[in-house]
């Protein structure tokens, strides 16, 4: 959803929404979708679980990440909150003071849903591979498919599309392996 406006928006708009309202600022128009319905949150909450341990924790795997959930990202004018992202540590030694990022991630996931899909491909994407993220997820628990894309000099290649119940094991998580139906609420 997005509302009429006659101005750029600008950081204090998203103070103004209501709780229940995610807010993003995306090329200078506010962007409204209410928080997310469970099977979205059941996808997004099952993903990060997979990939925390091993990737953030180190436990079971090689380290080196920090994977956030909702992160609010602050790329020059644009003020995005994908549903998962992740730092190299390499990249951010340390998690800043503020309450959003300033550098862009390394890997984002977007979770589909019929209020945020078009958003997420037609206008995200493209901000995010203009920031530099190198690769970025697309989830769509409706059609229980996983979309990976990796930046290839600013333009999204699609490495693959998994479905169902797939194995993942894809970049830059291809050091572990997990069942794509996990993902889904049955």
């Amino acid at each position: 959803m997005t509302f009429a406006q006659t101005r750029p928006a600008t950081y204090e708009d998203l103070f103004d929404l209501p709780e229940n309202i995610v807010g993003e600022i995306v090329n200078g128009r506010l962007v409204t979708h209410p928080r997310p319905a469970p099977r979205h949150a059941r996808a997004y909450s099952a993903l990060g679980g997979h990939i925390w341990g091993p990737f953030d924790r180190g436990q079971g795997g090689p380290g080196g990440w920090w994977i956030l959930d909702e992160p609010e990202l602050h790329l020059d004018a644009d003020i995005l909150v994908p549903d998962l992202a992740g730092w190299k540590r390499e990249r951010m030694p340390e998690l800043p003071d503020t309450a959003w990022f300033s550098l862009a991630p390394d890997w984002v996931c977007e979770i589909l849903s019929p209020a945020t899909a078009q958003c997420d491909r037609a206008e995200k994407l493209p901000l995010y591979a203009r920031h530099g993220v190198k690769h970025t997820w697309l989830v769509d628990p409706d059609l229980k498919t996983l979309e990976v894309f990796e930046n290839r000099g600013g333009k999204w290649l699609l490495l693959t599309v998994l479905e169902n119940d797939a194995p993942v094991s894809q970049p830059p998580f291809d050091a572990i392996s997990f069942d794509l139906s996990s993902l889904w609420a049955e």
